[in-house]
C-alpha cells in the first residue's frame, strides 16, 4: 500500500510538472484555456447578458405623452423599465395572470369610457391578486373600505366586493371619470388613485403646478405613473425585452356558469358539493364571500359563479 501512495504521489508530479511546461511554451489561448481546465471557475455571464435598456422614444399614458426631453423625467422611466424588466420572475407572472384578467377588465374600462391603459393600473396596484395592503387596500383595484362603499360595494363581515372583479372595476371606473373632470388629464387621475385627491390637490396649491410631472411628489406616488408605463411597455411587448411566453404559458379563464342566490347559506361547502367542487373552488371563483356561510337577512339576490362540470377534478364526499 506505502508503495502504491508513492507511485501515485510521483504520477502527480510528474502531471503537475508537464502542465507548468505546456503553460510556459502556450499560446495566450491555450493559457486561457489550461486555467479554466486547471482552475475551473464558475462564469455568471456565461449565456446571460445585463444591458441597459432602450427606452421607447414616444411613451405616451391614456395618450398624454411623457416629457422624454426632461433629463429627470428619463432617469426615472429608466429606473421603472430597469427594475420591472430584470426582475423576470414577477414580470413573467403578470403576463401570465393578465391573459386571465385583462379580458374581463377590458369591457368594462371601454363600456365606462376609460382608457384601456388603466387595467396597468390594477397591475401596478395588486399584481392582479386579491391581496390586502398594510394600509387595508383590497381587492386588484386597492379600495379602502370607506372609498369601497362610497361608490357601491357591499363590504362587511359577510361579503366584501371589493373582491370581485366586475363589480370593482366599475367602482374603479365611476372613481376615475370622477376625478378626471376634477383634474382634467389621466396622468393626474391615476396618481390621485394612488395619493389621494386630497394629496394631490395639497401638492398642485403648495408648489403652483398642474401637471404631475412638474410635481415633486411623495415617494411611491413619484415612481407610480412610471411604473405603469413600464409594466404597460412589457407586457405589451414581451419578446423586445427577452420574454419568451407561449399562449400555452398563459393562464386562461376558466369556463364557468352562474347561480342565484336570494336566502341564507348556512354553508358554502355543502353548497359547494351540489355542483360537484369544494369550498376551495368555490371561493376561488368568488374571493368576495368572505365567512364560510351567508347571513343574507335581507334577501338580496346575489350571483354565484360555479365553474363548468369537468373543469377541476370532481371531489369526494367527505374530501
Amino acid at each position: 500500500m506505502k508503495y502504491l501512495k508513492n507511485v501515485l504521489a510521483v504520477i502527480g508530479a510528474l502531471v503537475v510538472i508537464g502542465t507548468l511546461i505546456f503553460a510556459v511554451q502556450s499560446s495566450p489561448e491555450q493559457k486561457e484555456a489550461l486555467t479554466q481546465v486547471v482552475n475551473p471557475e464558475k462564469r455568471v455571464a456565461d449565456g446571460y447578458q445585463i444591458s441597459a435598456i432602450e427606452i421607447p422614444k414616444d411613451l405616451n399614458f391614456a395618450g398624454e405623452p411623457v416629457p422624454m426631453d426632461d433629463a429627470d423625467i428619463m432617469e426615472r422611466v429608466d429606473r421603472e423599465f430597469l427594475v420591472n424588466t430584470y426582475w423576470q420572475s414577477n414580470a413573467l407572472l403578470l403576463m401570465k395572470r393578465a391573459h386571465r384578467y385583462f379580458p374581463i377588465i377590458e369591457p368594462i374600462l371601454a363600456k365606462n369610457g376609460i382608457p384601456d391603459d388603466f387595467k396597468y393600473l390594477a397591475v401596478a396596484e395588486s399584481a392582479l391578486i386579491d391581496i390586502a395592503s398594510p394600509a387595508g387596500a383590497a381587492g386588484m383595484w386597492h379600495f379602502m373600505k370607506g372609498t369601497g362603499k362610497e361608490y357601491g360595494l357591499e363590504v362587511n363581515a359577510n361579503v366584501d366586493e371589493r373582491y370581485h372583479i366586475q363589480k370593482s372595476t366599475q367602482a374603479a371606473c365611476e372613481y376615475l371619470n370622477r376625478w378626471k373632470k376634477r383634474f382634467g388629464t389621466w396622468t393626474l387621475t391615476a396618481a390621485a388613485y394612488n395619493a389621494g385627491p386630497g394629496g394631490i390637490q395639497k401638492y398642485m396649491r403648495i408648489q403652483k403646478v398642474d401637471d404631475y410631472y412638474d410635481l415633486l411628489l411623495g415617494e411611491e406616488t413619484k415612481r407610480y405613473v412610471f411604473r405603469i408605463l413600464a409594466i404597460k411597455e412589457i407586457l405589451s411587448n414581451p419578446a423586445k425585452y427577452g420574454f419568451e411566453v407561449e399562449n400555452d404559458d398563459l393562464y386562461d379563464s376558466v369556463p364557468t356558469f352562474t347561480v342565484e342566490v336570494d336566502t341564507a347559506v348556512t354553508s358554502w361547502a355543502d353548497f359547494a358539493k351540489l355542483y360537484e367542487i369544494n369550498y376551495k373552488i368555490l371561493k376561488r371563483h368568488n374571493p368576495w364571500l368572505r365567512e364560510p356561510h351567508l347571513n343574507n337577512a335581507s334577501r338580496k339576490k346575489y350571483t354565484i359563479e360555479i365553474p363548468n362540470k369537468g373543469y377541476y377534478k370532481e371531489t369526494t364526499e367527505g374530501r
